[in-house]
């Protein structure tokens, strides 16, 4: 994967004396500060009067192009508390919401603009949450910062969650509704996608009535890589099936749909063109890539139904080809090389709806392809829902991460270690686990 090109970088950082940020300053403390940057990007910033040094630098994730300095409000609240200066860019508000293609130079670019203001920061550590996690992950790859918490990231990478959504799609569509034309590529507007979204979603409601039907929906799921805990407080037995596909049928018809076939419109339109592809993919194949092969087996025998038919079904009628332009925009963006440059902690549930947990597996097969697992940590929360952290878990990650770029060398990170920390700050609960993730179901290489 190319990084940042030198000169497209110091473009960003340039700030001639026509574009030098506007600051705006409120008598209230923290300081709060805001700048537009050259490409039009904006950033804002609050300062504690008793700053002790350190700039979080957070970048957020798929939504509006709005400036962003926190992950929560009880955390940024947390953080200010504790001295911690905050800041963060919109990213290039002419762009696509997939950021991907300026996040990286304007959350770097708007770390140099404060800096100019408050002072050089002993430390910068990046903050990343979501489709932000991800641009955590390839500010990693830089030298930029002193260290990266990427919480909730999509660090397995864009071409993979191009993938598997599209697989999970197009199982739906041509197992569950096969007499329906449901366009699953190619949207030329948000609502477009989310059309597809609605029609998929009704599709799995309708289709939940009977066992065939539940036995496609844990097909798909286990294509998509979606949580079987939706609800409870623990996640189902090993070996409760049907009630694991109930709820991935719960997160199914959630939203969690039309929000992903809706959002893949943005990551099209700054890619110029869909990166997924499935023809020739062998789903036979790749369904013995899933962690759920035995319950989809199980669900399939008990509903009397051919799942090698299926599965031969899914890999005749898959036909999006390989577009060679917007699958190569993605890998030079969207995907970690693994080569990562600084200490770098991730965070995740293991119930993630919208960025599977599995994609932490991901992340660290390809660090430790690039031979830098001594700087990687990764720890994991027993909670349900996407970027659904606490207060005491956010700043408990940031000062153990901040505790490896000090002393160079990593603290206790076992969860025991985590919830110690996070009990000590007198905040909110916290629900560190020791855990393990599935690989990330998805085809293993590019065609």
């Amino acid at each position: 994967m190319k990084r940042l090109r030198a000169g497209a970088l110091a473009a960003v950082l340039a700030v001639p004396a026509a574009l030098t940020p506007t600051v705006a300053h409120a008598s209230a403390d923290p300081a709060h500060y805001t700048g537009t940057l050259p490409d039009g990007a904006t950033w804002i910033a609050d300062v504690p009067a008793a700053w002790n040094g350190t700039l979080v630098l957070f970048s957020h994730g798929f939504g509006p192009l709005t400036p962003a300095d926190r992950p929560s409000d009880a955390a940024g609240k947390a953080l200010l508390d504790r001295g911690y200066a905050l800041a963060g860019s919109s990213y290039d508000p002419g762009g696509s919401m997939w950021a991907l293609g300026s996040a990286v130079g304007d959350q770097i670019a708007a770390k140099e603009a404060v800096s100019k203001i408050i002072g050089r920061p002993r430390a910068t550590l990046a903050l990343g949450q979501s489709m932000g996690g991800l641009v955590s992950a390839e500010i990693a790859e830089t030298r930029a910062v002193d260290g990266v918490l990427s919480t909730c990231g999509i660090v397995g990478g864009g071409v993979d969650l191009n993938n598997y959504q599209l697989n999970a799609g197009h199982t739906i569509a041509a197992l569950l509704a096969p007499s329906q034309r449901i366009k699953l590529t190619d949207y030329t507007s948000p609502a477009e996608g989310a059309v597809t979204g609605a029609q998929l979603t009704q599709a799995v409601r309708d289709a939940q009535a009977t066992p065939a039907g539940r036995a496609r929906i844990a097909l798909a799921s286990a294509f998509l890589n979606q949580s079987s805990w939706f609800s409870g407080g623990t996640e189902p037995p090993r070996r409760a099936y049907a009630e694991q596909e109930r709820q991935q049928y719960q997160w199914l018809t959630s939203g969690v749909l039309t929000f992903i076939f809706g959002g893949r419109y943005s990551i099209d339109q700054a890619a110029g063109g869909d990166s997924a592809w499935n023809k020739g993919l062998n789903y036979s194949r790749l369904l013995t890539r899933s962690a759920n092969l035995r319950q989809v087996k199980s669900l399939y025998r008990d509903a009397g139904l051919n799942l090698k038919a299926d599965l031969a079904t899914l890999t005749t009628k898959a036909a999006k080809q390989v577009e060679p332009s917007p699958l190569a925009w993605m890998t030079r963006t969207s995907e970690p090389t693994g080569r990562i440059n600084v200490p770098t902690l991730n965070i995740h549930t293991i119930s993630d709806q919208l960025v599977p947990v599995e994609h932490e597996n991901e992340y660290a097969r390809a660090v430790r392809a690039a031979g830098r697992t001594r700087l990687l940590r990764q720890a994991y929360v027993h909670r349900i829902g996407h970027c659904n952290f606490t207060a005491s878990e956010y700043v408990a990650s940031l000062q153990t991460l901040e505790q490896r770029v000090k002393t160079g060398h990593w603290p206790n990170t076992t969860a025991k270690a985590l919830n110690e920390k996070a009990g000590s700050l007198s905040l909110d609960a916290s629900a560190f686990l020791r855990y393990r993730p599935n690989p990330l179901t998805v085809q293993p290489a590019r065609p």
